[in-house]
């Protein structure tokens, strides 16, 4: 018998218009973190959006009066099963792209891999799960060509001025 037919199930929407989006590249993403993690089985949607809706959003689930670069809600979650959405800013990947001197693109795609990385129970509210959930970014940044970004920890310059 042949392997059965995938059981994570991945849809993209791209709801803005300002920034080209590789759909299939951010869908590879997310399916490469679920499956590197030992998930099974997963309904996942991925929008990407506009800085403003995803402010709206920010504030109308999380309370946050900003704009950020994603947000994650995990709808059901079992043992090798989890319904997520992911929510991704295509305007802050643009922005933050030239601070750390990387395309747009790479940028949206470290978006949807520390998502993923959510959905699969990852949190980075310490300092012990920021080291663990970087080190997985970098895992599967890797397995996409590419290193991390990273400014020095006490570095608030932008890079116009250094």
């Amino acid at each position: 018998m042949g392997e059965p037919a995938s059981l994570i199930q991945i849809e993209l929407t791209n709801q803005q218009d300002q920034h080209s989006v590789d759909s299939e590249r951010l869908v590879a993403a997310v399916r490469g973190v679920l499956q590197g993690e030992g998930l099974k089985r997963a309904e996942i949607s991925i929008a990407v959006v506009d800085d403003t809706t995803i402010h709206q959003l920010n504030v109308q689930y999380l309370n946050h009066d900003y704009p950020t670069d994603v947000l994650s809600f995990v709808l059901q979650r079992e043992e090798d099963y989890v319904d997520g959405e992911l929510i991704v800013s295509a305007d802050t990947a643009a922005e933050e792209s030239i601070r750390y001197g990387w395309k747009a693109s790479d940028e949206l795609l470290l978006y949807v891999i520390h998502g993923s990385l959510h959905l699969m129970g990852y949190e980075d509210a310490s300092e012990e799960e920021v080291a663990v959930m970087r080190s997985r970014e970098d895992h599967y940044l890797a397995e996409h060509g590419l290193q991390p970004h990273r400014l020095p920890v006490d570095s608030e310059q932008s890079p116009e001025s250094i």
